[in-house]
């Protein structure tokens, strides 16, 4: 919010502030970390939660977007499609208006996607022959945007390809690295110290000579090296929680509640920026940055309050209630099935051989 609130203020981009979008590697290091830690193998039940997470609030979000929001009116229906279905940084110029943060969504939706393959394939490693391979894979991030025909991007009727997912591979492997050496590694000191760090790394991000400031699309030496500043960022931020002392303030009523609605307020806050501006009767990029922010804090956090209670929560309750019916609908089959079974493998007798099955004369336990 502080970064979308200064960068449509006209604040300095080479300030910290500018680069408090390294907050995003935060969100994905944090997200990858829950995951990957709780992944059970169980593909079916992970993606149905995944989709009752964040789907309903995001739906009525963009709706709503699309269907309130000046700058939004008169969207084309490509547009419109790929901002509903989590696919706008596939399609060239599908960033909508009021919804321009959600390029990071769709980054964590295929992150959500490929988290049960990568699982499948590394399952049968030790863990430290998993954190070198999830290494290995995180460099992915560092080359790219060398591709020559990702370089060769934005072009007219091509999105951007250099923010595809697979650039952002190295903020989710914090995450997963963190996961893997959870109880084995301990982050020495207090988080505050590490925190002051990553605010250094975020100013040196800033600066006309570490890479362009602004929009100003960036060679690949630009990008790999914002990749790993923000890489760097978010471990700096997110491990000292994650594996060290942790911060006892986040765990206090308010942040509590805040961090029940951090999904909404991510959601909101850009359409609640682009509210604030009319009803201060300010213009973009004209300055009044206290003013402006205040105005999308108040807006943002009401709103997005309301979201997590009439949205969010009603419908993972609805829809996991519709996930237990189908289990249960899915055990009485299976256990009707089971009726039909031989009276001899029901009581203990001989069982039928299966496929691949050795015959065996003993009767079953």
């Amino acid at each position: 919010m502080l970064t979308h609130v200064s960068f449509q203020t006209g604040g300095n981009p080479a300030s910290v502030l500018a680069r408090f979008d390294f907050f995003v590697p935060v969100f994905f290091a944090l997200s990858a970390f829950v995951l990957w830690r709780r992944y059970d193998g169980n593909a079916r039940r992970y993606y149905w939660h995944r989709a009752v997470r964040i789907l309903p609030a995001y739906l009525v979000t963009v709706a709503s977007v699309f269907l309130l929001l000046p700058d939004a009116f008169g969207s084309s229906l490509p547009m419109i499609l790929a901002n509903l279905t989590l696919t706008q940084i596939y399609v060239p110029d599908a960033l909508a208006p009021g919804l321009t943060h959600l390029w990071s969504l769709c980054v964590e939706v295929a992150f959500y996607v490929v988290l049960p393959l990568i699982a499948l394939a590394l399952r049968r490693l030790p863990s430290r022959t998993r954190v070198l391979a999830i290494f290995l894979f995180s460099l992915l991030s560092l080359g790219w945007a060398f591709v020559p025909f990702v370089e060769a991007t934005p072009a007219p009727g091509l999105p951007n390809l250099q923010i595809f997912p697979i650039s952002y591979t190295c903020w989710f492997a914090v995450g997963m690295i963190a996961a893997e050496l959870e109880g084995r590694v301990r982050i020495p000191g207090p988080a505050y110290l590490y925190w002051g760090l990553a605010l250094v790394v975020a100013w040196g991000a800033a600066q006309p000579w570490f890479g362009p400031l602004g929009l100003t699309h960036p060679t690949p030496w630009e990008f790999m090296r914002r990749v790993l500043a923000g890489m760097t960022f978010g471990a700096l931020v997110f491990l000292p929680v994650a594996l060290g002392r942790g911060a006892g303030f986040l765990t206090s009523g308010p942040m509590q509640h805040l961090g029940k609605w951090s999904y909404a307020i991510f959601l909101w806050h850009v359409p609640m920026l682009a509210w604030a501006f009319p009803l201060l009767g300010v213009a973009q990029f004209s300055g009044q940055f206290w003013q402006v922010l205040a105005v999308t804090v108040a807006l943002a956090v009401p709103v997005s309050a309301a979201s997590y209670y009439f949205v969010e929560e009603p419908a993972r309750r609805l829809l996991g209630r519709v996930a237990s019916v189908r289990q249960h609908q899915r055990r009485e089959a299976h256990t009707a099935g089971e009726g039909h079974e031989p009276l001899v493998a029901r009581v203990g007798g001989a069982r039928p051989r299966g496929m691949g099955e050795p015959q065996s004369s003993q009767p079953n336990p």
